[in-house]
């Protein structure tokens, strides 16, 4: 058997020692290679292979001053949309050669704020976060540091910091509207925690100013598993809800597993919608009526935004994406008897 001897990291002095020239002359072979004689940067090459030397980021971080990173701060990683959201985030900041660093918060705004600021020590030169209620720690450290940043998944004008999403409110409003234009009263709508989330807020309040129809509320945690309790929270219910409008599609799922678990035909005898149209949605039994959210094109947006705010000094304006609602086979017309 074989032993591998492991020995320290090269370093640029290393390279330069091997060369037989200075640690400045490596470095710009490293950083300007066109600057360097041909013959010299074939020597520094040849020691670089030699020696397996590796630039270190951290290195390159206190000779430019520069990270070259952006935090991101979501409540979960739990669920498709914010992978979405964050794999597009992250494809076009590598387009600036930014790099992402990515921390959960759970939804609480207190977590948020300490993970801010451990992003910050470390050295990010951007942060997102996600919709528009803060602590006030987190919004001093901004401010403090001078720290471009953005507010996503949520679209607010008059906000302090730059927002990038959505019409919460309008997403809510949408998905009503269509369970209202197929002769639904009755509906239940299933929620996640109400607490620090304003896009669960701003969707409720898009539920408000219809006489018309006779809602009941349930909170849920934001999870298939309480998707499928609020279903039998439903069913047990003694005035049958037509129509169960949940606040995003990771409930609804979880609705539309136990409706089928307990033998209620969707939409015959309730009729389901979500808000989100994650790419599982399309694909349950029967397709999930939605409204699309586009975070993959906010990710996109958000990570033009924060690059040139952070290479060029340009201050984003704040942007607004269209939500539109996707019918499937999980909601039809009431059926009267």
């Amino acid at each position: 058997m074989t032993s591998t001897r492991y020995r320290k990291r090269a370093n640029l002095r290393d390279v330069a020692k091997l060369a037989n020239v200075s640690v400045a002359t490596v470095s710009r072979v490293l950083n300007s290679p066109d600057s360097v004689a041909k013959n010299t940067k074939a020597v520094v090459d040849a020691a670089i292979a030699e020696l397996r030397f590796v630039p270190s980021a951290a290195a390159r971080a206190i000779n430019s001053g520069r990270s070259r990173f952006v935090g991101a701060l979501v409540p979960t990683l739990d669920h498709a949309i914010f992978a979405r959201y964050l794999a597009a985030l992250e494809q076009t900041l590598s387009d600036y050669r930014l790099s992402l660093v990515v921390a959960t918060t759970n939804g609480d705004a207190a977590v948020e704020a300490q993970k801010a600021q451990t992003l910050v020590d470390i050295g990010a030169e951007g942060l997102v976060i996600s919709g528009i209620t803060h602590e006030h720690e987190l919004y001093e450290l901004i401010d403090r540091c001078q720290l471009p940043s953005v507010a996503t998944s949520y679209y607010d004008p008059d906000f302090l910091l730059p927002t990038i999403g959505y019409d919460n409110v309008d997403a809510g409003r949408i998905a009503l509207e269509h369970l209202l234009s197929l002769g639904h009263s009755a509906i239940a709508v299933v929620h996640g925690s109400l607490t620090s989330n304003d896009r669960t807020l701003a969707r409720i309040k898009g539920l408000e100013g219809h006489d018309d129809a006779q809602m009941s509320f349930l909170e849920a945690d934001l999870s298939v598993e309480a998707g499928c309790a609020a279903a039998r929270q439903i069913l047990a219910g003694k005035q049958r809800a037509t129509a169960v409008l949940c606040l995003s599609d990771v409930l609804a799922t979880g609705v539309l597993y136990e409706l089928n678990r307990q033998g209620v035909s969707v939409p015959q005898d309730i009729s389901v919608v979500g808000i989100d149209d994650l790419p599982g949605s399309a694909h349950t039994t029967p397709g999930l009526t939605t409204v699309h959210l586009p975070v993959v094109r906010m990710g996109h947006a958000t990570a033009i935004a924060i690059s040139e705010w952070i290479e060029n000094g340009v201050i984003p304006a704040e942007k607004l994406f269209d939500t539109d609602l996707i019918i499937r086979g999980s909601t039809s017309p009431l059926h009267v008897d």
